[in-house]
């Protein structure tokens, strides 16, 4: 994962317009704000990004913690959200260090591709650690095998068409062609996995896990799940 958090600590140009990176996050605010479960849960979005929109998610909820591995992201972080009270920025090893079952909401969206199986599996382990027994883990953005980065073009073209910001979208793909981005996603790759084999790994964290109706964000190709700590009887 240590190649991808410096990259999103760089200068990078992932997004092909100031219009395209303020709706992304917009709609992954609004996607995760629909899983709180109250207005006084504790939520932490874990790898977070430039999370511009937090402060709509911080609004729905009682506290919010923004956890981010990138020193650079995170420092920007802090100073946006400082007047925030309801906002804490904290690292992944501060994550690590937290208290069992403080947690009512984690959700990791986006995340899963730029880690190895073994970083996966990890996380998810210290995520069922620290979430309450009534919580849930929303785990979004899974890549599956058999969906290429077509998909993903035809996502990003269509997400432009319906905001207007197609041209940009397709000036921006040729970018990315071109960009950092692609040869360290041909030299490292994305993790992918099918609905089994992630599935799989929840279970074997100790969850109880069903498929969401939609994914989090744009991507309808990509897919989301649902993780709840298995009820006690």
């Amino acid at each position: 994962m240590d190649d991808w958090i410096d990259y999103y600590d760089s200068t990078h140009t992932i997004y092909v317009s100031k219009l395209h990176r303020d709706l992304h996050f917009q709609i992954i605010a609004r996607d995760i704000i629909a899983y709180i479960p109250s207005p006084d849960a504790t939520v932490l979005d874990y790898a977070c990004g430039e999370a511009l929109s937090a402060s709509q998610v911080a609004a729905a909820c009682g506290k919010l913690i923004l956890a981010e591995p990138a020193p650079g992201v995170r420092g920007r972080l802090i100073a946006r959200f400082a007047p925030n009270t309801k906002i804490r920025v904290r690292s992944l090893e501060d994550v690590r260090k937290m208290q069992d079952q403080t947690i009512d909401l984690v959700v990791m969206n986006s995340v899963a591709q730029y880690m190895t199986p073994d970083e996966l599996d990890a996380a998810l382990l210290n995520i069922r650690r620290i979430l309450k027994p009534s919580g849930k883990l929303v785990l979004g953005d899974i890549l599956q095998p058999n969906v290429g980065m077509v998909r993903d073009v035809m996502a990003l073209l269509g997400f432009g068409l319906r905001h207007g910001f197609l041209k940009d979208a397709l000036i921006g793909l040729i970018s990315t062609a071109l960009s950092d981005y692609r040869q360290l996603r041909s030299r490292i790759g994305l993790q992918r996995y099918s609905e089994d084999e992630i599935t799989a790994k929840l279970k074997a964290a100790g969850f109880a896990v069903q498929r969401a109706h939609s994914n989090i964000g744009h991507n309808s190709w990509r897919m989301t799940f649902i993780a709840r700590p298995p009820l006690v009887r």
